[in-house]
């Protein structure tokens, strides 16, 4: 297994362009996923100016296999430095480890703490725990509609 960290200084990978990253991860995220609109725009976050952060590919035989984007919060200590916005890995593969591997080079190639969101029914709660993190608070949010004050 071959593990490939793109960011701003290393630019959108010729081979596995932003467009397919985002079309691996949308097939793969079965119910945990977003629209494509919404996971290419948390790709290119990672190479916007300003902004920030890595994806993180595992790739077998030139085939991608497992993704992780990183998105970089622009803050520390009160909120962590990262916040991962999406991983999965190809059905085929599941069961086989490639997660934890996959997370582990995240995490090492990621300076600061990292934050993410996961659904309580989600297998992965599992991983996460394994690896260390920990759920301090219980997330909330308000969704305002168009128009809403």
């Amino acid at each position: 297994m071959n593990y490939k960290i793109i960011n701003r200084s290393t630019g959108e990978d010729r081979q596995f362009s932003n467009v397919r990253i985002t079309a691996f991860l949308h097939e793969h995220l079965d119910e945990f996923g977003d629209s494509p609109e919404d996971i290419l725009a948390a790709i290119n976050y990672v190479f916007r100016e300003g902004r920030g952060g890595r994806v993180v590919l595992a790739i077998d035989k030139d085939e991608l296999v497992g993704a992780v984007v990183l998105n970089d919060t622009g803050m520390s200590g009160y909120i962590p430095e990262n916040i991962l916005v999406y991983i999965a890995i190809h059905r085929e593969r599941r069961g086989m480890g490639l997660g934890k591997g996959l997370m582990l080079q995240a995490i090492e190639n990621t300076p600061g703490g990292i934050a993410l969101h996961v659904e309580p029914d989600n297998p992965a709660v599992h991983l996460y725990r394994k690896l260390g993190f920990t759920n301090k608070y219980l997330e909330m949010r308000l969704t305002k509609t168009a128009g809403a004050r």
